[in-house]
C-alpha cells in the first residue's frame, strides 16, 4: 500500500481560512448571529432591571446578569442552552455533503489537501467561527453590565465567567462534531439537518425524562427512603447517569456550578437535607466539582469527530 507524500495537514490553514471567510461572510450566520443578539440583549435588560429592584447586597451581581436567582425563563443561560446548538448546527450540516453535492469534492482532493486537513481544518473553522460569537456576546453583556449596573465586576466573578465561556464554547463544538459527523453520514444535506435538530430535541427534551423512568426501572426506589422523603441513592445514581448523557445536562451542571457560588453539590440527594450552613464555593471548588462535567464535554465533542473522521476516511469520492 502506497504512502503518503508529506504533511497529513498540509493545506490546513488554507482550508481553515477559507471555511471561516466563509462563515462570518453567510447570511445564514448572520442571522443566526442577530437572533442570539436579539433574544440574549432582551434577557440581560430584564435581568439587570430586576437585580437593579430587587438586590441590595451581593457579592456576586455580575453572575445575576447570565443567570438570575430563582426559577425565570428570562436566563441569558437558557437562551445560550437553546441557540447554541441551533447555531452549531447549521454551520456544520453541510459541512461534507454540501461538496458532495457542489461537486466540488474531487477537485478539492486533487489539490495537495489531505481528507484529514480538509476535515479538520472545517471544523476549526466551525468552532473558530462559534468561539468569535460567544466571545462577542459575553463582552458585550459584560458591557451591558457595566453601564446599567455602574460597577465592575470582581476578580472571582471574572474568572467563573471566563471558565462559563470555555465550557459553552466546548458545549458548542459537541453539536458542531455531531453536525459534521452527520453530513459525513447522509449526502443530503436536508436529511443531516433534520436528523441533527431531532436528535438536539430528543436529547434536551424527552431523554431528561426517559432517564428517570429508566433509573426508576433499572433500580426501583426502596420504601424506607421514600417514608423519609429521600430519593433511593441507587435510583439517583441510575437517572443522573443516564441524563448525563445529555450534553444539555451536562452543561447545565457546569453552568451551574460555576454562575452558583452557592451550589454545594450536583446530586440533589445532599440537598435534601435541612441545616447546613449555606457558604458560596471559592473559584477552584467551583472548578472541581464541574471538572467532570467539563471533561465530558470534551471528550464527547473529540469522540463524535474522531468517529466522523474514521468514516470519512472510508468513503469513496468519486470526480
Amino acid at each position: 500500500m502506497p504512502q503518503r507524500e508529506g504533511s497529513p495537514w498540509q493545506g490546513l490553514n488554507v482550508v481553515f481560512f477559507r471555511e471561516l471567510f466563509d462563515h462570518l461572510t453567510s447570511a445564514r450566520m448572520l442571522v443566526l448571529e442577530f437572533l442570539v443578539l436579539l433574544f440574549g440583549a432582551a434577557v440581560v435588560y430584564f435581568a439587570a432591571e430586576q437585580i437593579r429592584n430587587t438586590t441590595a447586597e451581593d457579592p456576586f451581581l455580575f453572575l445575576r446578569l447570565f443567570a438570575p436567582p430563582g426559577q425565570t425563563l428570562l436566563s441569558f443561560v437558557l437562551v445560550i442552552s437553546i441557540l447554541v446548538p441551533i447555531m452549531a448546527i447549521g454551520l456544520g450540516f453541510d459541512s461534507v455533503n454540501g461538496e458532495y453535492n457542489r461537486r466540488t469534492m474531487s477537485r478539492i482532493l486533487a489539490q495537495p489537501i489531505y481528507r484529514d486537513a480538509l476535515l479538520f481544518g472545517k471544523f476549526l473553522a466551525g468552532l473558530a467561527t462559534l468561539t468569535i460569537c460567544l466571545i462577542t456576546l459575553w463582552l458585550l453583556v459584560i458591557g451591558f453590565g457595566l453601564i446599567r449596573l455602574g460597577i465592575p465586576p470582581g476578580a472571582e466573578e471574572i474568572g467563573r465567567l471566563i471558565m462559563f465561556l470555555l465550557i459553552t464554547i466546548a458545549y458548542a463544538g459537541v453539536w458542531l462534531a455531531l453536525s459534521i459527523l452527520l453530513s459525513v453520514i447522509f449526502r443530503s444535506t436536508a436529511t443531516a439537518a433534520l436528523v441533527a435538530l431531532g436528535l438536539w430535541l430528543f436529547l434536551s427534551l424527552l431523554w431528561p425524562a426517559l432517564a428517570q423512568m429508566l433509573g426508576e426501572v433499572i433500580s426501583p426506589s426502596d420504601i424506607r427512603f421514600a417514608a423519609l422523603g429521600l430519593p433511593t441513592p441507587d435510583t439517583l445514581a441510575w437517572q443522573q447517569g443516564l441524563s448525563r448523557l445529555s450534553p444539555g445536562t451536562l452543561y447545565g451542571e457546569a453552568v451551574v456550578a460555576m454562575l452558583n457560588p452557592d451550589a454545594q453539590s450536583m446530586t440533589t440527594l445532599l440537598a435534601q437535607f435541612q441545616g447546613r450552613i449555606a457558604s458560596p464555593l471559592p473559584l477552584d471548588q467551583s472548578i472541581i466539582q464541574a471538572w467532570p462535567q467539563m471533561v465530558s464535554l470534551i471528550a464527547g465533542m473529540i469522540m463524535l469527530y474522531v468517529i466522523g473522521y474514521v468514516v470519512f476516511q472510508r468513503q469513496e469520492v468519486r470526480a
